[in-house]
């Protein structure tokens, strides 16, 4: 004689195995190597979890950011812009070249830092870094100038946090106030008035784009030692702000022909 209960009870016990075959099915169009590698992220996940706790709790609260970056320009002579400072056209450069969803994610772009990771998996190198402009302010101000192995880790909570106390201009102003810009140079204003002996606020298009792209490398871009190698990062910056349309193809190839660096030597004010 059947139980009354029997029916509730193998439906109750059958819907999560319905549940799971679905889960299965979900990820059957992946090949196996990827299935295996989700599976592996929700595992590493579930286990960091407490550790991620932990890392909020004993890094530094950011909430002193601002005299930090104040410090860090006053050592090196140089001017902390003001969020009306910054050209639009120059933060627009820097944004398509370095972190082209700076104004949508809260201090970590995980796309692009999946893609990086993807890409140094598959190429066996750690050719990628994908770090945002927030995290390289993080790693100049509190990190010594390096994320390199644990210090990637903090930089990451850490990014989260200055996210929350200061602004998106703020962090671009305070970015391009300290960010190295050529060898033993600081600073797009002093770039600015190195390079092309004009104030950071009347430069060209080609100028711009040229500070957007010198600090990538800037021992190696540094258009005083490597004209040829800056006029070249200069040219993939303008690729990107014609592919994001902040100017047209006639307007990049003018500022390419532009000169790399203004000729005679700086005058002392700009």
């Amino acid at each position: 004689m059947q139980s009354q209960f029997s029916a509730p009870f193998r439906n109750e016990f059958a819907e999560p195995a319905v549940q799971l075959q679905v889960g299965r099915h979900r990820l059957s169009w992946l090949p196996v190597p990827a299935r295996r590698l989700a599976a592996g992220v929700a595992i590493i996940a579930a286990v960091a979890a407490p550790s991620v706790l932990t890392l909020w709790a004993s890094t530094p609260s950011t909430s002193d950011i601002q005299q930090r970056v104040l410090a860090a320009t006053g050592a090196h002579g140089v001017v902390l812009l003001g969020e009306s400072d910054v050209p639009p056209l120059l933060a627009q450069a820097v944004v398509a070249t370095e972190d082209e969803r700076f104004y949508s994610h809260h201090g970590i772009d995980t796309i692009g830092l999946g893609r990086a990771v993807l890409y140094d998996a598959t190429h066996s190198c750690f050719c990628q870094g994908g770090s945002t402009i927030t995290e390289q302010l993080v790693k100049d101000i509190y990190l010594g100038g390096s994320d390199a192995g644990y210090n990637k880790i903090v930089d990451i909570a850490m990014a989260y946090k200055v996210e929350y106390v200061i602004g998106k201009k703020r962090i671009l102003a305070d970015y391009l106030s300290e960010i190295t810009t050529g060898l033993n140079r600081y600073g797009v204003s002093q770039a600015a008035c190195d390079y092309f002996h004009q104030p950071l606020g009347k430069l060209t298009i080609g100028q711009y784009a040229l500070l957007a792209g010198v600090t990538q490398a800037p021992s190696l871009y540094d258009p005083t030692i490597d004209p040829g190698l800056a006029a070249a990062r200069r040219s993939s910056v303008l690729a990107a702000m014609v592919g994001d349309k902040i100017i047209t193809a006639d307007q990049a190839a003018a500022a390419n022909a532009e000169p790399v660096v203004a000729p005679g030597p700086a005058p002392a004010s700009c």
